[in-house]
């Protein structure tokens, strides 16, 4: 009763219903709800300071910044979602908060594509040389979808691509990433689609800022050939898997392109499946069969293993 009296009372103010409203369609920072707001930033910090307290929003650090997102796991989470639901389309002063937003948005957007544009020709080389993208994500797709997945973590993300992909069907992913640009690309295509039940974090694979046995499924997806440490990175990643949860690995077959570890800053030139089935075993997981996609010269591999539904 009392935490559901608090949540009420933190709400129950117009500034705050307002921020309320604008954190459940976007993660913002101090600095852009001071913008949309018109308001000092010491009055903004305090109105969410508040909420926080009630457990109405939740704050994540990335880098010198803090975004602030309605939270997902509270116990007064609910009661946050059910009020944004009445909020009135049609009131004047929260339009015009949303068309600030939608600014917003706009500016982060201009940001993302020109780091994208600098960088594309990297995505777009690797890409050639492997069996179509389409089709690789019609596979990680329906290895992934093949069991209900409640709570997904995305490990190094980057433009945020599995989160778009499987949104539909999975109750909430995170997407992780150590790369503030690419966090930047990630939260502009979340917003663009509208994808609600999707956060991205800045975070290393080797320390994942999570708690145990969180998420029902993490995956990699073309990322552990980047691994300084592959064994300590999946050991990490099976730590925060609950048990009995999967672990998705998508990755290239060893191959000869020097050019990638010289080019692309590949640490491993692919995996075969016996070093994949020893890191999984090291970290606690037992290793499905795996489906190779050949390509040319590259094959790429998804590998699934789980977590022992005994473990603790």
């Amino acid at each position: 009763m009392e935490v559901l009296l608090k949540g009420l009372q933190s709400i129950a103010e117009p500034t705050r219903l307002r921020v309320l409203g604008l954190c459940a369609h976007a993660e913002l920072t101090v600095s852009e709800l001071v913008q949309i707001l018109g308001q000092s930033q010491p009055r903004v910090s305090r109105h969410l300071k508040l909420l926080m307290e009630a457990g109405l929003l939740e704050r994540h650090q990335e880098g010198n910044w803090a975004y602030f997102r309605l939270s997902d796991n509270q116990p007064c989470s609910e009661l946050a979602r059910l009020v944004i639901d009445l909020i009135p389309a049609d009131d004047p002063k929260l339009a015009l908060d949303f068309q600030r937003l939608e600014d917003i948005k706009a500016e982060r957007a201009r940001k993302a594509q020109e780091y994208f544009r600098k960088n594309a020709s990297d995505w777009h080389e690797i890409r050639s040389l492997h069996i179509d993208t389409s089709s690789i994500e019609a596979a990680f797709q329906e290895t992934l979808l093949r069991e209900p997945v409640k709570e997904l973590l995305d490990i190094g993300t980057g433009t945020g691509r599995v989160l778009e992909l499987v949104s539909g069907e999975v109750g909430s992913i995170v997407g992780l990433d150590i790369s503030r640009e690419m966090l930047a690309i990630a939260r502009n295509n979340i917003d663009r689609a509208g994808l609600t039940n999707c956060q991205v974090r800045q975070g290393d694979m080797y320390q994942i800022p999570f708690g145990n046995a969180r998420f029902d499924a993490v995956c990699l997806n073309m990322v552990l050939h980047y691994a300084l440490d592959p064994r300590m990175c999946l050991r990490e990643a099976a730590r925060v898997i609950k048990p009995g949860g999967r672990l998705i690995l998508v990755d290239f077959a060893p191959h000869r392109m020097d050019s990638l570890r010289d080019d692309h800053a590949h640490h491993w030139l692919g995996f075969d499946d016996k070093q994949i089935e020893e890191f999984c075993d090291d970290a606690g997981l037992t290793l499905s069969d795996p489906e190779h996609l050949p390509g040319d010269p590259l094959t790429v591999c998804i590998w699934t293993a789980r977590r022992d539904p005994n473990t603790e």
